[in-house]
């Protein structure tokens, strides 16, 4: 009986703590204020959001609104949630739900909208009144994806040309020629692949393969070509993180694939800034809070410093979260390192003391840290070279790119062509690494260089003798004699007038010769005819009664000469390393010093041949950059000199960029000469039409060109690229 009475006593107690627990929280939260109901309405076609409280706020809440998903959220320091339900359920206009969360000493409102919108909060009472700005019942019209041409075409035009370049910053460029700016064009990404298609078009068999484009260094690995139906499909394979654009200018169609680079002290990546866009309106924040306020929203895991301390005053309207959080920072002077989705906030001088700090740790442990001997088989690279590279040419650790510690070495076997490295086991990684990018086969350029020499002439020339012979002298004076077989007066065509006449009746040969005008054509300069004689017509008048001959001669020659030299060195070397090629013979030259019979004389010999120096570098691109020095010396038969034969020279020296199997046309001599000469009687020259006959004319002209060209082609190892 008495412990029943107990039993009931007990349980009576435990109630009545229980109840005095209720009404104590009851009574707290009453002094601490606590959110009752949420509700909404459209009050003169605005959305008005009212949000009941236990008491009267002193202060507006602050808040913030993101755009991606659309939320306005409101934070209340000091207030709990008293609803018993943390969500609720509106569908009305823009407003779609309203969540009311609770944690620890403060309670968030989110208000989910439909579409991002302004909002104003205003107290009336123990009441929120947070209005909606009015959104637009029409929503813009989605915006048409980018068309860059139209096919307005019935018949399928096939494709120009397809070619591959690359761009700046590591970019891969795709450019094609169109047949039209009529041909219409679909670009989309699938998966891992850009597929791009070019619609009622037709493909060239030349254009139907598959290109590697692995060595330009882009994002791109491989394009590849091909016809599905009616239309063209080119799939293009990147790699890695990448963006991808793509324009048309008129009849050539670009896409462009850029890298994106990873910068794991950023906290979006890609250029500037790239968070979500967020609005925040504080009056007098701690920092500390607002750092708070920003973790919440991008869900990174934020360590704040101590030391950071301080209040800031902002309004920041659409802003992205990662340039908001830069302008916190640097308004405070804060620093920030970003560690996976882990970000540490301190002071600037804090973080680099700490860092400071590190970097001596890792360099005390560096010089305790055990050492091993790891050996290498080199297979293009020579071991000795790359001793050399990796101790700095025998120097400390500082010195000039040396890639070993100071405790580190590296021995190398010509025999083998081993290299053993002795260093830390962090230091031997890096020279793993190393290695990897220097012993690799280097490629071969052929160089091919033609050297055309042109030369030209044409001459002309056009001369006259003219003269007469008495014959009354012979045969005693007496006239009237018959030549050859006795005929009549007679006129000889065909023949010189030097030839020999014979005169019959004792008289023997008679010559003819009597000229008292020579002007003969002499060879022009362009003529190579040796001792052939000039072309010549000539005219004889004799008259039988006076025993008189008139003789005239009309001479002239024309000469037309053409000649090529085409001379083609070729030389195969690795990218970098200079090559020589001559062909030629040497000359010999006799030099003199002193005076008088001190006089001292030596025979030096120079070079007249044929000579290529070059030195290839081959660009990433695939182009090849070429330091050229030509020369084409050759003796020169037209001059001499008391010291031996003139050299006649040939010398070109440049750089220029050429892409594989280009031919550029690298210099170039040209020489014109245009003479005319002209001799005569004086006075009878100058008569028109005679003053032929009293006259020789002599005209050369002659050109001379030299060409240098040169064509670069880099040797493949690949079966498939010969």
């Amino acid at each position: 009986m008495n412990s029943q009475k107990c039993g009931l006593g007990s349980r009576t107690w435990r109630s009545a703590i229980l109840a005095a627990t209720i009404m104590l929280t009851t009574l707290i939260a009453q002094a601490q204020g606590a959110i009752e109901a949420v509700s909404a309405s459209i009050q003169g076609g605005v959305e008005v959001v009212r949000i009941d409280l236990t008491q009267q706020m002193e202060l507006i809440p602050t808040g913030f609104s993101i755009q991606s998903p659309a939320r306005i959220a409101l934070d209340f320091p000091g207030i709990s949630n008293a609803m018993g339900r943390s969500t609720v359920e509106v569908n009305q206009g823009n407003l779609k739900s309203v969540n009311v969360v609770q944690a620890g000493d403060r309670t968030r409102v989110v208000l989910n909208l439909k579409q991002i919108t302004p909002y104003r909060a205003q107290l009336q009472g123990k009441s929120l009144l947070v209005v909606l700005e009015a959104v637009a019942s029409a929503s813009p019209a989605a915006s048409a994806a980018p068309v860059f041409s139209e096919n307005r075409s019935r018949d399928a035009l096939p494709l120009k040309d397809l070619d591959f370049r690359r761009g700046d910053e590591g970019s891969g460029r795709v450019v094609v020629d169109l047949p039209n700016n009529q041909v219409g064009v679909d670009i989309r990404q699938q998966g891992e692949t850009l597929v791009v298609e070019f619609m009622n078009s037709t493909l060239p068999e030349g254009l139907r393969r598959r290109l590697d484009v692995t060595d330009f260094a882009t994002p791109v690995q491989s394009v590849t070509t091909s016809q599905v139906g009616d239309r063209v499909r080119m799939v293009i394979e990147p790699k890695g993180l990448w963006v991808h654009s793509a324009y048309q200018s008129d009849q050539q169609f670009v896409v462009e694939v850029k890298p994106l680079k990873i910068d794991p002290s950023k906290l979006t990546q890609g250029p500037g800034y790239n968070g979500q866009k967020l609005s925040l309106n504080f009056q007098n924040i701690e920092v500390r809070s607002l750092l708070q306020v920003i973790a919440d929203f991008t869900n990174f895991n934020i360590i704040t410093s101590d030391s950071v301390t301080g209040a800031v005053t902002l309004r920041l309207q659409d802003v992205p979260w990662d340039q908001a959080l830069d302008i916190i920072l640097q308004a405070k002077g804060l620093g920030m390192r970003k560690t996976a989705n882990v970000i540490w906030i301190a002071p600037k001088d804090e973080i680099i003391a700490k860092e400071k700090l590190e970097l001596e740790s890792k360099a005390a442990v560096l010089n305790l840290e055990p050492v091993r001997t790891q050996s290498f088989q080199m297979n293009y690279a020579k071991a000795e070279d790359i001793a050399k590279q990796l101790t700095g040419a025998g120097g400390g650790e500082k010195s000039a790119g040396r890639t070993l510690s100071a405790r580190g070495s590296a021995t190398a076997d010509p025999r083998t062509n081993q290299l053993f490295v002795t260093d830390v086991p962090s230091r031997l990684e890096q020279v793993l690494q190393l290695l990897q990018k220097l012993d690799v086969a280097v490629r071969q350029v052929m160089i091919e260089v033609r050297i055309v020499t042109a030369d030209e002439a044409f001459g002309r020339s056009l001369g006259v003798k003219f003269g007469a012979t008495d014959l009354r002298a012979n045969k005693g004076g007496d006239g009237g004699y018959a030549l050859s077989d006795g005929g009549s007066n007679r006129i000889a065509f065909g023949t010189s007038y030097q030839d020999a006449v014979a005169a019959s009746g004792g008289g023997g040969t008679v010559n003819t010769t009597g000229s008292f005008i020579t002007l003969p054509a002499t060879a022009p300069s362009a003529a190579n005819l040796g001792t052939n004689p000039v072309p010549s017509f000539a005219l004889s008048i004799f008259s039988n009664l006076a025993n008189r001959f008139l003789n005239l001669e009309i001479s002239a020659l024309e000469a037309d000469n053409k000649g090529k030299i085409v001379s083609s060195p070729r030389v195969v070397t690795s990218d970098g390393k200079k090559a020589f090629i001559k062909q030629g013979q040497q000359v010999p030259y006799q030099s003199c010093s002193g005076t008088g019979g001190t006089q001292t004389c030596t025979t030096a010999f120079k070079d007249a041949a044929l000579r290529l120096e070059v030195t290839p570098q081959i660009t990433p691109e695939g182009s090849i950059i070429m330091d050229l020095d030509v020369n084409k010396d050759a003796i020169n038969t037209s001059f001499t000199s008391n010291a031996g034969p003139v050299l006649e020279v040939k010398n070109v020296t440049t750089q220029v960029l050429v892409e594989n199997g280009g031919t550029v046309l690298i210099g170039g001599v040209f020489e014109l000469e245009d003479s005319s000469n002209q001799t005569g009687v004086p006075v009878l020259a100058d008569l028109p039409w005679v003053g032929n006959l009293f006259k020789s004319k002599l005209r050369n002209n002659s050109k001379r060109e030299l060409l240098v060209f040169v064509t670069p082609r880099i040797i493949s190892d690949k079966i498939g690229d010969r």
